[in-house]
């Protein structure tokens, strides 16, 4: 896909909130070669896996208290990623999208009612069935298990540089986000233990409800403590300008460094399950393009405007990944088939969500066509 560096003003519907506009801004080097990275650190990850497998065991044994199986450098560095999120999120202004309610609406009816429920039907009809001369039950089973877990995780971070390759209302996008990340707290545990028990899949709850309080809770928390306590003291001005720019780095470091842990976890399934790898990339791209067309189209029906849809889709088909491997591997172990699967959900999501990117671009003027005349 080719991308923009300096994206002209989108047109904004009549009545749109002047808050919510967007503005010009340029994409910065990260983001410009996102693909590039993600294989730099896929490649960095398998050969330190391969090259020096003690050290990578010993970072993948490391546990917050004995039996807790949440491992500590993944859940330091979703931290590192999620709390700058966090930070972003003004909780008190959300009440603002009541003025323009139908596009979060569609991205919540997709995120939590159809999303990860047509994983788990693709799942059973590729995994368990269509390609059950390759993969036997019990591996079918660990393997249903990792894409139920990453399809119950909506996307967090990375929904922004989506939002920005589609010219996306990013005040819109942030609202998305955070209500998404206040249900996760309350409906992704449940939903993964009903999931995975109509899978038949054993998981157990004690170490699931403490995955969502370490990933989920503990940034959510700190986020809004830090935020309320700076923003108090300093200014909304100080906060936005001068605070929250310094955290971008980190961010940036935090998600790269996962990438790598994530495949120097998995470097031998990776390199010794290569077949597994295909077939498990078939049900998460059949999930993404579905889930990405079907929020595309009811946004249109309902005539909601492209800079809401487009980052509506992107929300609704792509999954927080660096949550779900590390729930995987807090719940079935670093060399899981689970953990597995949410690995190839990494590999699939960059490729296949710059084509959806693509496509809603693409499809703008047509989109257009839809919504009334400004």
């Amino acid at each position: 896909m080719q991308q923009r560096t300096e994206p002209e003003a989108v047109p904004q519907p009549a009545g749109c909130d002047p808050s919510l506009r967007v503005s010009s801004k340029r994409m910065n080097f990260f983001e410009r070669y996102l693909s590039l990275w993600v294989l730099v650190c896929m490649a960095v990850g398998i050969l330190l896996g391969k090259l020096v497998p003690g050290a990578v065991a010993t970072l993948s044994s490391l546990e917050f208290g004995e039996g807790s199986q949440v491992n500590i450098p993944i859940a330091v560095l979703i931290w590192m990623m999620i709390y700058p999120m966090m930070l972003k999120i003004d909780f008190g202004g959300l009440a603002g999208v009541t003025k323009r309610p139908k596009g979060l609406m569609v991205t919540l009816f997709v995120n939590w009612v159809v999303k990860p429920f047509s994983m788990a039907f693709f799942a059973w009809v590729f995994i368990q069935h269509l390609f059950s001369a390759w993969i036997d039950p019990e591996t079918a089973k660990d393997y249903t298990a990792g894409l139920i877990i990453l399809a119950a995780a909506p996307c967090t971070a990375m929904v922004f540089v989506w939002s920005y390759l589609t010219d996306g209302d990013p005040a819109y996008t942030l609202v998305q986000v955070a209500v998404n990340d206040l249900i996760m707290l309350v409906l992704f545990a449940p939903i993964v233990m009903f999931l995975c028990g109509v899978a038949d899949v054993v998981v157990p709850s004690k170490v699931l409800i403490t995955s969502v309080v370490v990933f989920i809770v503990i940034p959510l928390a700190a986020g809004w403590i830090t935020r309320t306590g700076l923003m108090k003291a300093y200014g909304k001005e100080w906060f936005e300008q001068r605070f929250l720019p310094r955290f971008h780095p980190v961010t940036v470091v935090a998600l790269l460094l996962t990438l790598v842990l994530i495949f120097a976890f998995q470097a031998e399934n990776l390199t010794t399950k290569w077949f597994a790898v295909l077939l498990l990339a078939v049900p998460i791209m059949v999930q993404v393009y579905f889930n990405s067309s079907l929020t595309y189209l009811l946004m249109r029906t309902f005539k909601v405007p492209h800079n809401v849809a487009s980052p509506g889709a992107l929300i609704g088909a792509s999954n927080f990944f660096e949550l779900a491997v590390a729930v995987a591997i807090t719940l079935f172990g670093p060399d899981s088939g689970a953990a597995l699967a949410c690995v190839v959900g990494v590999l699939v999501e960059v490729p296949v969500m710059l084509s959806v990117c693509n496509v809603c671009n693409r499809s703008k003027a047509w989109y257009g066509k839809f919504l009334p005349s400004t």
